[in-house]
């Protein structure tokens, strides 16, 4: 009979036990499983191996922290307005894991993907992708970083551990490095690979589909922003970053106020 309802494989429950997916919560994972090992089981659905944990660890610690970032000053900002409401605190810098910062990996990843299944070969593959945004001066995805150079250390730090892995078929981040070169010899000089360019590889590495990648970073931050919103308990600094924006942005018009510029008329 052709199943017409929704399903779910996640969880389920009974008066005396519960399930993730097919496993007991009690008796087979609390004590005997760590979060990552269940979180990964939860979103693959699969167990996963010493690779795939080791993977992930890697990538989890270097998405959790990036200082002063959109996410974690939106967080510190919310926190201070409203600081009965953490869990709003954390999902207003979660709002900003997007294309620009954090989350990046998803749209790098599936410009790999592109190479991979690109009838001319990889290599083609990545010239086209590379000169396609250089002619419309488009940044690429996984690419460039205004502080880490000639490469950014995270980077090469988890193409390192992936490459150590012997159950690593490396085929993404054969896809990465035709992708490097193509963008250097479209821009004519160094562009380094960026810790979401290396990320994108390592989570294609173990079939995490590029639809997905953004939530792992989602996850990841979250962490992330916890801490910030601890420190702005003993430290704040929402209070400081309000008021220089309010005195450092000038108001201009025929108003008076705190923060006045004085128009082209005024002199």
């Amino acid at each position: 009979m052709q199943q017409t309802k929704p399903i779910t494989e996640l969880c389920t429950h009974n008066l005396t036990d519960l399930y993730y997916r097919d496993a007991n919560l009690v008796e087979e994972l609390l004590g005997k499983k760590t979060f990552t090992e269940v979180m990964f089981q939860q979103i693959t659905g699969r167990a996963p191996t010493a690779s795939d944990l080791r993977i992930v660890d890697a990538v989890m610690i270097t998405l959790m922290e990036h200082g002063f970032t959109p996410s974690a000053i939106a967080t510190r900002l919310v926190y201070m307005s409203a600081p009965e409401n953490l869990q709003g605190a954390v999902a207003s810098g979660l709002l900003a894991v997007g294309s620009s910062f954090v989350g990046t990996m998803e749209n790098c990843a599936k410009l790999l993907d592109d190479i991979m299944r690109d009838p001319e070969g990889r290599e083609a593959g990545a010239r086209r992708i590379a000169a396609d945004h250089r002619a419309r001066r488009a940044s690429m995805p996984g690419f460039g970083h205004h502080l880490h150079k000639p490469d950014d250390p995270r980077a090469l730090k988890l193409l390192e551990i992936a490459r150590d892995l012997p159950d690593i078929s490396g085929e993404h981040i054969a896809a990465l490095c035709a992708l490097a070169q193509a963008v250097d010899a479209a821009a004519g000089r160094h562009i380094t690979i960026n810790a979401t360019g290396a990320i994108a590889a390592l989570l294609g590495e173990i079939g995490i589909p590029w639809q997905v990648m953004r939530g792992f970073a989602v996850i990841a931050r979250a962490a992330g922003l916890v801490s910030h919103i601890a420190e702005e308990q003993k430290h704040p600094s929402g209070r400081y970053i309000w008021d220089l924006v309010d005195h450092d942005i000038p108001y201009v018009g025929k108003g008076d106020g705190h923060n006045k510029r004085p128009t082209a008329e005024e002199g």
